[in-house]
């Protein structure tokens, strides 16, 4: 066999295996989406990982099938790997959801709140109930124009016991709620309050809807903006991070 067959049937083994890598990676991207709501994307040097809220956050009780839910068990074991991960620099954080089981939304939004690397969030349908700590957990935030957050006090259904202690248990789950979001924004405690328990926006709750500028102007989230500004401002934190 001739030295230039030799080279030629090398290189046809070698794109063989690249196309094959990459025949596998995207496979293992497309499970990633479809299965978690997760996608690590690769831009030059910088790979930043997206993380998709969306529906209602599923938390110890499974939701039904044909439910929307974003599973607190799968994005928890993510997140610890985003902060361990050595390549990934940040993370961005696209939300649209109803709300959902306080105590996970609220373990993921101490999660995220805790990751070393840059964060950035962008509310596009709405982030309602305990999607504002989400929302405002990140090192900036972003709203598009036309996207709502409903902020309404912790709701009881079903069967509850007529105690005093079932009052103090729900009100230290609202302070909890409350000191998070006032601790991670501009809102103040008293006008979070005030918005919560608004009685002239909703017809049979109580509570406030703010669409897009209204979260800006109440200090809940950083900026109105979409997908372009919250991948600059995420990149802008990364090039920060990389120069300290």
């Amino acid at each position: 066999m001739s030295e230039n067959k030799k080279e030629k049937n090398q290189k046809e083994k070698n794109q063989n295996q690249e196309e094959k890598q990459t025949g596998e990676k995207q496979e293992r991207q497309d499970k990633q989406v479809e299965e978690y709501g997760q996608l690590t994307l690769e831009d030059g040097e910088v790979k930043i990982h997206l993380l998709n809220i969306i529906g209602e956050i599923e938390g110890h009780e499974c939701l039904p099938s044909n439910s929307k839910t974003t599973k607190y068990e799968h994005v928890i074991p993510q997140l610890a790997a985003l902060e361990d991960s050595k390549t990934v620099q940040g993370l961005l954080v696209l939300i649209n959801t109803v709300g959902g089981d306080v105590e996970s939304g609220l373990a993921i939004a101490e999660m995220i709140a805790s990751l070393s690397k840059p964060t950035v969030s962008l509310v596009l349908g709405g982030s309602h109930s305990i999607g504002v700590p989400l929302a405002v957990s990140t090192d900036y935030s972003f709203i598009v124009p036309t996207g709502t957050m409903m902020i309404h006090p912790v709701r009881m259904t079903g069967l509850i016991i007529g105690v005093a202690q079932t009052f103090d248990y729900f009100q230290k789950i609202q302070d909890r709620i409350s000191g998070f979001i006032t601790s991670h924004s501009g809102i103040s405690e008293e006008r979070l309050l005030k918005l919560m328990l608004e009685t002239g926006q909703l017809t049979k709750d109580v509570g406030s809807v703010l669409v897009g500028p209204q979260a800006v102007e109440e200090g809940i989230i950083n900026e109105v903006g979409g997908i372009k500004d919250a991948f600059g401002k995420l990149r802008e934190l990364i090039q920060e991070q990389g120069d300290l």
